[in-house]
């Protein structure tokens, strides 16, 4: 009966909060190519206009992802600081699961992130501010940070204790959660399928050393991999074995309700701790293309991130949204989940994600040029803002001349 009444309860969550279930990491430096820790979250929401936001107002700046709604900026749902200090999270749903809604708060993880980026500069600041955050403290969540010392942790959270989970100990070197706690109740919450597909993907990456940003932008937040059925579509239907045009999409890591995919990558010692490089794709991950950001370019970063009053979304965010439609064309009923594979991919070619991935290579190319020289010698906002116009022009160009 007790277990009946968790699971219940466990539903009842899930039908409130179930607008942020995310597949996510914390990487530390020891597992990858070049000693730098990482943070990763694909964000699965409601919320599907997604923007970046430049902020001043706590004691340090940073640069934040926020429902494009939100136009006060009162929630940040990922973000860095100029500290080095950066955030995110995934929601929990194994926790709490003996208070009522009359007895706690609820839903405060986007105010937590946004007070940490605005106060915190280390691992050690964040667990003072759970130490003093007031109980119960609203929260459900699995917090991935990294600092510029190294640090990298998640921190599993709920209305009244916290535990962490250092990376830099883990014996891969990394931590994974979906949307349940390992100090929660077991087999309940969300997101084993997902979690599964997301270790076999470290799991392979690391047996490479290849577990860096480029990876995870482009093929983690990209997967088609299916561990139930051990099938990744995308390899057999370019291989023409698999015949269907739709496929099942709700265990894939990216699923119709993917909003945006994140990965911050810190510094090493002697760079610049405003330096991170935040990789976003602000939009349905498979139809938005990935773009770099530094804190130290303050409020010059592209336009195409930015909230646009007449659209009231982000351009690229709409663009995204725009191809996503064609992903899944089926709007009555039960239509969400099914993906149209073949308008991402086909033996031509010229699916939207391969016509991405081309537009990506020039991208990562032209960033890691920069940072090559960038991380010997710090730059001046000038010369971020020179290569933020640069690449607003070449995505805003790309999306009009696919569309047409």
């Amino acid at each position: 009966m007790k277990k009946a009444i968790l699971i219940i309860l466990a539903a009842f969550f899930a039908s409130v909060q179930m607008s942020e279930a995310c597949t996510t990491a914390v990487i530390s430096g020891r597992a990858t190519p070049d000693g730098r820790s990482i943070i990763w979250k694909l964000r699965d929401t409601d919320d599907l206009e997604n923007s970046m936001r430049y902020f001043t107002d706590g004691k340090y700046p940073y640069l934040g992802l926020v429902n494009s709604k939100d136009t006060k900026g009162e929630n940040v749902w990922a973000g860095s600081n100029s500290e080095g200090f950066a955030i995110m999270n995934s929601a929990s749903f194994n926790v709490n699961l003996d208070e009522t809604t009359s007895e706690s708060k609820r839903d405060e993880e986007g105010v937590f992130m946004k007070l940490a980026l605005q106060t915190c500069s280390s691992l050690a600041d964040f667990e003072q501010l759970l130490n003093t955050y007031p109980r119960p403290m609203g929260l459900a969540s699995h917090f991935g940070v990294i600092d510029a010392q190294g640090g990298a942790a998640f921190y599993e959270v709920n209305n009244h204790t916290w535990t962490k989970f250092d990376a830099n100990e883990a014996p891969e070197g990394y931590v994974i959660r979906t949307n349940y706690s390992e100090t929660g109740t077991p087999d309940v919450g969300y997101g084993f399928i997902r979690r599964q597909t997301a270790e076999k993907l470290f799991a392979d990456a690391g047996k490479q050393n290849s577990i860096d940003t480029r990876t995870i932008m482009q093929q983690f937040s990209r997967c088609f991999y299916h561990p139930v059925f051990d099938l990744d579509y995308r390899s057999e239907y370019e291989a023409g074995n698999y015949k269907n045009d739709f496929i099942s999409s709700d265990d894939l890591i990216t699923r119709h309700g993917s909003a945006s995919n994140i990965a911050i990558q810190g510094i090493i010692k002697g760079e610049s701790p405003d330096m991170n490089t935040i990789w976003v794709q602000v939009g349905f991950p498979e139809t938005s293309v990935s773009l770099p950001l530094w804190v130290r370019g303050a409020d010059s970063f592209p336009n195409v991130l930015k909230y646009d009053e007449t659209l009231e979304n982000s351009p690229l965010n709409m663009y995204a949204l725009n191809w996503k439609n064609h992903v899944y064309p089926i709007g009555r009923s039960d239509g969400y989940h099914y993906m149209k594979i073949s308008e991402l991919i086909n033996p031509e070619g010229s699916g939207y994600l391969q016509c991405i991935e081309q537009i990506e290579k020039d991208i990562f190319a032209q960033t890691e040029k920069h940072l090559d020289t960038w991380r010997k010698e710090t730059p001046d906002i000038k010369a971020i803002s020179l290569f933020y116009d640069k690449l607003n022009g070449l995505v805003d160009d790309f999306y009009k001349a696919e569309s047409q």
